[in-house]
């Protein structure tokens, strides 16, 4: 089969295509033919550690989707020609997070990933994919549509009547923002291009500020809400925008803490999290469970993922490139098969 790698040269690192002999699974395992992968800002940062030194040959990426094509003797909850997903986690499965999950990560730093045409892995680290998704869809979702259902629905109860500030329009802020209005809530997009907060409105964002045009976005925000704040802030920006996320929750309100979009730097201020009762909710993607879960709303809701442009298998160098230069309205995905 052929597959990528991630390799050092001289310029730093990169996918590099090459093949390996066709795996054939163990008494628990599924294996699956897969048709469709997607990027994550994470692919970004893990590419930069190879490029340092770290994990020089790991298998990238986490979101892959696709046919089930052989299975082990004592695989019960799956069968050949069913529709799957991978997990994020490959060993969260369910209940509170713990600390030895974090190594079961998909194409992170101590487990490799998906981005093969052929990928076997215990079958609970399987979803079963609704039949309203096809396999460049449902590939959109392991990574970033988790993370947002995780922070926004099973934790921060997002709900009818709640107002949410979405920052920016990538996969988890298109995500969150199509589950916030599909439950009633009201949703804020920020974004530095007018372009894409047009399609935000399209997907139902109720009103739209212009980062780059309006630099005190939280001022704006605030008028917006009567000077009342929000209720949900889906935090996918870090040190450039933590403190203003922190000016703009409201009373009771709930900040998912995700991204790390401008990189790692001083905390901020938190008084106003106390003064406001205000709570943060820590996100790393989420469970089995969440998945399982989120994957029963999107297809009662008929919820489709936002595609911005999908390459071919030999081209994962310029899906790379094109996640990179951060002009994206969703998920880039590429074609592996099928």
């Amino acid at each position: 089969m052929k597959l990528y790698r991630l390799t050092r040269d001289a310029d730093g690192a990169r996918p590099t295509l090459t093949e390996a002999p066709l795996p054939e699974p163990g008494p628990h395992d599924v294996r699956v033919r897969i048709e469709a992968a997607s990027l994550n800002y994470r692919d970004l940062l893990v590419l930069g550690g190879v490029a340092q030194g770290a994990g020089d040959g790991r298998i990238p990426l986490s979101d892959a989707a696709g046919t089930v094509d052989a299975v082990g003797a004592n695989v019960q909850r799956l069968a050949v020609g069913d529709r799957v997903a991978a997990t994020f986690f490959r060993d969260w499965t369910d209940g509170p997070f713990q600390a030895r999950y974090m190594s079961s990560a998909l194409g992170g730093s101590a487990t490799d990933g998906v981005l093969a045409e052929h990928v076997v892995l215990p079958e609970h680290a399987w979803v079963r994919v609704p039949a309203t998704l096809d396999a460049l869809e449902a590939a959109t979702l392991p990574c970033a549509a988790v993370t947002a259902w995780h922070g926004l629905i099973a934790r921060g109860g997002v709900s009818a009547g709640d107002t949410l500030l979405v920052q920016g329009t990538g996969g988890v802020a298109l995500f969150g923002l199509q589950f916030a209005v599909a439950l009633g809530a009201r949703v804020i997009v920020l974004s530095s291009s007018d372009d894409k907060l047009a399609r935000a409105r399209a997907l139902g964002a109720t009103d739209l500020v212009n980062y780059r045009t309006t630099p005190d976005w939280d001022a704006a925000v605030l008028d917006l809400t009567g000077g009342h704040g929000v209720s949900h802030v889906l935090e996918l920006g870090g040190p450039q925008t933590y403190q203003r996320a922190l000016n703009v929750v409201g009373a009771g309100g709930k900040i998912a803490q995700i991204g790390v979009l401008t990189g790692f730097g001083p905390q901020p201020n938190l008084a106003r999290l106390q003064s406001m009762n205000a709570d943060i909710i820590g996100v790393t993607v989420g469970s089995r469970a969440h998945f399982e879960d989120m994957l029963a709303f999107i297809a009662e809701r008929q919820i489709r993922p936002v595609i911005d442009r999908v390459f071919a298998f030999d081209a994962v160098g310029d899906a790379y490139a094109h996640l990179r230069a951060a002009n994206h309205v969703g998920k880039v995905v590429i074609r592996v098969g099928g």
